[in-house]
């Protein structure tokens, strides 16, 4: 039996990788978009081909056609213009192709990165969401990934297009004048190097920029999903005051990213005025010493127009490759996490014959460091109803949320018709076991959708009968809309009764063999209490089923009542035998009901 520690690996312990590993990372999603990538990196190497070989054929019509009299050149021009119109719509089919279909690459590959960290965000364990923000998880799909988008698209097009241009601009004015050339490259290499000294400067910038931001995403979540709290006690401008710092802050991270980015431009502006103005100066000089001809310095200024237009194009994508890099580790940094919660190797579906469950020496810490549940030991009978009550904080609801393994056991063991419920797949564990909560959560859709979540192919007469079953049926069908009336978010439309009859529903459309109810009548008035009390009844029936309830009127009928307090099993019994214990047990139901009761 794996009798093996959560506590004896990282909690969701992340391994950032290092650069190279990285971008072969990145990389890798290119690899289902191969062809597209190949096609886009032709289609821009033609492009780059036409606007290299334009000064050329310009310089060429210049010293030859164009010096040979009006009838020579009167009598060319119509296959000039012929062959021109057909280079230029080559060019235009090209330019399409990068700009359409090399987005299209661009966004798929952005799909792609999406579902995998949203699949990595449904493996994970609740452990990894009580240490993450929504918020920052929610600016990591949305915020980071369209920056990575852009640079997945325009990265190699830009190297491609770039690199040619500057490569084969570059080689061709080495042919008109080499030593004006050997400048040309000292100053360029200059550029360079500014450059990748200005790049790690700029990296640790646009990080905190993409911190800042999901702070903001943070805050904005947390105030809207607390709307109805913070309008309850008039608290709008505290949640303007917070909203206000985090604006601030990420303001400031800003002002510092474009500080950063303004001094990057402005010196890159200045090195390209020296360029130039080396060109002009040295290429007179050169001319001036017969070195040089005029028409020499013309082409070389149309090729050292598209020689920095290709260097500055290349250096301005810096920004979008830096929050592009930023973003991707941060997407890398989530899918490097290892889940709290895995199955083990070769782990089975969970069989469940009669749904006996044993707590066997159970020991669990939320920090590793301090226990919430020492020793327990708890053993539930087939088809037996066990409530569990006890002090708040006494380890009630983490007894229950370990059976599902929402958290792993530190030590000990459960056991469900003897399978360690670590040997079992996750998937086919939860299966097994229906919840009901107190804090209940509808997603946004119908009634009939919501009643279904569990079993999406379930038949319109299955989902009608499971409402029936809670008690919800009648009220669903005086709707004008029935079971496709729409809940609203959260299930805002819907009283708190109402709300717990339709997960009620969920969980018998669900037909668990094992049932947990974690305090599932403690916010409801009396009138939807019995109701919901009457529909628990119905659900618990001939089910293994542990609940806690704080209104102990509740369970005066479970088979056994057990007080958990200090994460062990503190009493033990019925409710009339832990009455005469005179015990813990006994002291929570006279402070309820007098003590007369």
């Amino acid at each position: 039996m794996q009798q093996t520690s959560t506590n004896d690996r990282p909690h969701g312990g992340s391994v950032p990788h290092a650069s190279g590993k990285l971008y072969q990372k990145f990389l890798s999603y290119y690899r289902s978009q191969w062809h597209l990538f190949a096609i886009d990196s032709v289609a821009a190497v033609v492009m780059t081909a036409v606007d290299l070989a334009f000064p050329i054929i310009l310089r060429e019509l210049t010293g030859g056609l164009f010096t040979q009299g009006a009838g020579a050149i009167m009598g060319a021009l119509g296959t000039l213009a012929l062959g021109l119109i057909a280079m230029y719509a080559v060019r235009y089919a090209c330019r399409y192709f990068v700009g359409y279909w090399g987005h299209v690459m661009g966004a798929r590959m952005e799909s792609r990165m999406r579902q995998d960290l949203f699949d990595q965000y449904e493996r994970f364990s609740f452990s990894y969401y009580d240490r993450h923000n929504t918020g920052d998880l929610m600016s990591r799909v949305v915020s980071d990934l369209f920056d990575i988008c852009e640079a997945a698209h325009h990265g190699p097009e830009y190297a491609i297009i770039c690199g040619i241009k500057i490569v084969g601009s570059f080689a061709i004015l080495a042919t008109i004048n080499w030593k004006l050339s050997c400048v040309l490259a000292v100053i360029t290499a200059v550029l360079w190097a500014y450059n990748s000294r200005a790049n790690k400067r700029m990296r640790a910038v646009f990080m905190e920029n993409r911190k800042r931001i999901s702070g903001i995403n943070s805050q904005l979540e947390d105030s809207l999903s607390g709307i109805r709290v913070v309008k309850g006690f008039a608290a709008e401008d505290v949640e303007r005051e917070k909203f206000a710092r985090s604006n601030e802050a990420y303001l400031e991270s800003k002002q510092r990213m474009y500080h950063v980015m303004g001094g990057y431009q402005a010196m890159i502006a200045a090195l390209m005025g020296a360029l130039f103005t080396v060109v002009i100066v040295y290429g007179g000089y050169l001319i001036a010493v017969g070195e040089m001809q005029p028409v020499d310095l013309s082409t070389y200024a149309l090729y050292i127009t598209t020689f920095t237009a290709a260097i500055e194009q290349l250096l301005n994508f810096t920004e979008t490759f830096q929050k592009a890099e930023a973003g991707f580790r941060r997407l890398d940094e989530i899918l490097a996490t290892k889940p709290d919660v895995l199955d083990a190797p070769g782990a089975k579906d969970l069989e469940v014959s009669e749904g006996h469950v044993t707590y066997e020496g159970v020991h669990f810490s939320y920090d590793g460091e301090h226990d919430v549940i020492c020793g327990l030991d708890l053993d539930i009978h087939p088809g037996e109803t066990i409530a569990l009550v006890g002090p708040s904080g006494g380890g009630k609801s983490t007894t229950c949320s370990l059976l599902p393994r929402f958290y792993d056991v530190a030590s000990g063991s459960i056991v469900v018709d003897g399978q360690d419920v670590r040997d079992v797949t996750q998937k086919s564990l939860r299966e097994a076991i229906g919840l009901v909560q107190q804090d209940v959560y509808l997603f946004d859709g119908t009634i009939g959708e919501n009643i279904a979540y569990g079993r999406p192919s379930a038949t319109f007469e299955e989902v009608r009968e499971a409402a029936r079953l809670a008690n919800i049926d009648d009220f669903v069908m005086s709707l004008p809309e029935g079971y496709e009336t729409q809940v609203g978010e959260r299930g805002a439309r819907l009283s708190g009764g109402q709300k717990q009859r339709i997960s009620i529903a969920r969980v018998f459309l669900k037909d668990p063999k094992i049932l947990v109810l974690d305090e599932a009548t403690s916010a409801l008035d009396n009138e939807s209490e019995h109701a919901v009390q009457e529909s628990l009844a119905r659900l618990s029936h001939g089910r293994t089923t542990l609940v806690i309830a704080h209104r102990l009127s509740t369970i005066r009928d479970a088979d056994e009542i057990v007080t958990v307090d200090g994460g062990r099993v503190a009493e033990r019994g019925t409710h009339d035998e832990l009455m005469a214990l005179g015990g813990t047990y006994a002291s929570y139901y006279r402070m309820q009901f007098g003590h007369h009761a």
